[in-house]
C-alpha cells in the first residue's frame, strides 16, 4: 500500500509523536481491558453462587408449600397467599467502574409481619413464607450482578476493538510511515554526502590547477 505522506523531517517528527501516543493508548485501553475481565469474572463467580442459593432456598421453599398444601389443602393456603402483601420495596443506583455504570440495588431487609393466624395453620407455611422471602432478596443481588455482568462484557467488546485498532492498523501505519521518512531521508543524506564530496573533489582539482599554472609562470 502506497504511503501518502511527504517525507520532510517535520512529517518525520508528527509520526514519530503519533505512534508514542498510539502505543501509550493501547498500553492504557489494554490495562483497562485486563481490569474489567477480572472484575466481571469475580462478578460471574458472585452471581453463580446467589444462583445456587436462590435455587436451594426455592426447593426448600416449595417442599415447604407442598408440605404446607398437604396439611391444610391447596385452596386453604391460596386463600392465605392473597392476604399477604406485595412488599417490594428497593432502590436502583449507579457506581463507576473503570468509567462504566453499573447498578447497584439498594434494599432493606424487614422482619416478616404475620398477615394470618396461627391457628389453621402449621410451621410449613411459615417455613415456605420464610424461604420466599429470602429468595426475593436473592433475586435483587442477582439481577445487579447480571445487569453489571452484561454492562462490563459490552464495554470490554468496545475496549477490545479499539485496542485492535490500535495494534493492528495505527501502531503499524505509523511505524511503516516512520520507516519509509527514514530510508528516504537517509537516501537523500547520502545523495548530498556524495554531491559534496563530488563538488569538493572539483573545486580541489580546480585549485590544484590553479596552483600548477602559478608554477610555470
Amino acid at each position: 500500500m502506497a504511503i501518502l505522506i511527504a517525507p520532510t523531517k517535520s512529517n518525520l517528527f508528527k509520526a514519530k509523536s503519533s505512534l508514542v501516543l498510539a502505543q501509550k493508548g493501547f498500553d492504557l485501553l489494554d490495562r483497562k481491558r485486563n481490569i474489567l475481565i477480572n472484575e466481571m469474572m469475580n462478578i460471574a463467580d458472585q452471581a453463580k453462587k446467589i444462583q445456587q442459593e436462590i435455587a436451594l432456598f426455592l426447593a426448600e421453599a416449595y417442599r415447604a408449600l407442598q408440605t404446607a398444601n398437604i396439611a391444610m389443602g391447596i385452596k386453604e393456603v391460596d386463600d392465605i397467599t392473597y392476604g399477604i402483601p406485595n412488599d417490594e420495596t428497593f432502590d436502583v443506583l449507579l457506581k463507576s467502574v473503570m468509567g462504566v455504570d453499573v447498578p447497584v440495588v439498594k434494599f432493606k431487609k424487614n422482619d416478616i409481619v404475620p398477615t394470618y393466624g396461627f391457628f389453621n395453620t402449621n410451621s410449613s407455611l411459615d417455613e415456605a413464607r420464610q424461604k420466599f422471602y429470602e429468595v426475593r432478596y436473592k433475586i435483587y443481588e442477582l439481577a445487579e450482578k447480571e445487569n453489571t455482568i452484561f454492562k462490563l462484557a459490552k464495554e470490554i467488546e468496545k475496549t477490545n476493538k479499539r485496542t485492535n485498532a490500535l495494534q493492528h492498523i495505527q501502531i503499524p501505519k505509523y511505524k511503516e510511515q516512520i520507516k519509509y521518512i527514514q530510508e528516504l531521508l537517509e537516501e537523500k543524506d547520502r545523495e548530498d554526502f556524495y554531491r559534496l564530496k563530488k563538488v569538493k573533489k572539483k573545486i580541489s582539482m580546480l585549485n590544484n590547477r590553479g596552483d600548477h599554472i602559478e608554477n610555470v609562470k
